[in-house]
């Protein structure tokens, strides 16, 4: 029976995952970064995710439990009064968009560099505003195309801040993990 070897290089990719979970709680949480609250790293989580875990599982499953824990810890708290369910009305159609944005990381960046990273982002942006609210449309009493392309309107200055946070964190992310791979070869892929 063979030990499994220790991969210093899955801690700092899930490390880089939760720390961005925690920045979501951390802007949420304090009154002082109330304004960032909307500018989030989960779209740079789902394509980091994504662009570096290998298989078919991991990708997947890092930012998505990550969302999950996050969103049950908010859920739960200062989010409470709008909590329906389980989460939030339409949760699943949230997930089923950040699955695919991490497709996106999957597929579109198999090499880091800024042209696969900005596709990503666009990418994952168009993913989360074209499927996120699907499910808040189909929970209307009358759901209907008119009425998507309404709450599609209506989350235009969302999604502009989501492209700044995903453009940014992304940015932060990839650019810190590639800088640590060449200071540490140990972080390199196998």
């Amino acid at each position: 029976m063979s030990v499994p070897k220790f991969n210093p290089r899955g801690v700092v990719l899930a490390l880089f995952i939760f720390l961005a979970a925690a920045l979501r709680l951390a802007t949420n949480f304090n009154p002082d970064f109330g304004p960032l609250a909307l500018f989030t790293p989960l779209g740079a989580m789902s394509l980091f995710g994504g662009a570096y875990f290998k298989g078919n599982i991991k990708p997947y499953a890092f930012p998505l439990l990550t969302l999950l824990i996050s969103d049950l810890i908010l859920s739960f708290t200062i989010y409470a009064p709008y909590r329906t369910g389980f989460l939030y009305t339409g949760w699943y159609w949230v997930y089923a968009a950040f699955a695919l944005m991490t497709v996106a990381g999957k597929y579109l960046i198999k090499e880091v560099n800024a042209k696969t990273v900005l596709a990503g982002v666009i990418a994952s942006v168009l993913i989360h505003w074209l499927v996120s609210d699907i499910g808040g449309c189909l929970a209307n009493e009358q759901p209907s195309f008119g009425v998507y392309l309404q709450r599609l309107a209506a989350a235009l200055p969302y999604e502009l801040r989501f492209f700044a946070g995903t453009s940014i964190y992304s940015v932060l992310m990839f650019g810190l993990f590639e800088w640590m791979q060449r200071r540490y070869p140990v972080l390199q892929n196998a």
